[in-house]
């Protein structure tokens, strides 16, 4: 067991934890940020996405030590001063959810592919946001809600 500081969205958190125990793991377990869901436990579903540095990765594959370095930040972190992000409201606003498991993942997910491409075609977003699983089928819904938050944010920018 070893005890490091990670950066959990925007704080220092000290947690004891093994080398090998996964980001997952740490983040509900010992940290209490339920948020972030347990899907598949293999990478392929996308309910357990967070960023990493920026970048979307799925937490049941990265083990802690991986992440002691870099800025995590999860579901919980996204809201800024009480206010939702933006992407976090378009989901809300397109209602791009029926049993909600899969939404902080492709909030997560989302939220990366506007950092990287804020001017997401259509296509763009089903090819960003593949292999994110949506087991009640709202994906017209969530790619609304993807292509609601990149207009948003291309306002906001605009004023």
């Amino acid at each position: 067991m070893a005890t490091r500081t990670l950066s959990i969205n925007g704080r220092a958190v000290r947690v004891d934890a093994p080398d090998d125990e996964t980001l997952l793991s740490v983040l509900r377990n010992r940290l209490n940020l339920t948020g972030t869901k347990y899907g598949c436990g293999e990478g392929e579903c996308g309910a357990c996405t967070v960023l990493l540095d920026g970048k979307s990765v799925r937490s049941c594959q990265t083990i802690v030590s991986q992440a002691a370095a870099a800025k995590v930040t999860t579901i919980e972190g996204l809201e800024q001063n009480g206010r939702l992000s933006a992407v976090q409201q378009a989901f809300l606003d397109e209602g791009a959810f029926q049993c909600g498991y899969c939404t902080s993942g492709m909030i997560m997910q989302a939220t990366d592919l506007l950092q990287r491409e804020p001017q997401s075609t259509e296509a763009q977003i089903v090819t960003g946001m593949n292999g994110n699983l949506c087991r009640c089928g709202t994906y017209p819904r969530i790619v609304a809600a993807v292509q609601r938050a990149a207009h948003s944010v291309q306002k906001a920018g605009a004023r």
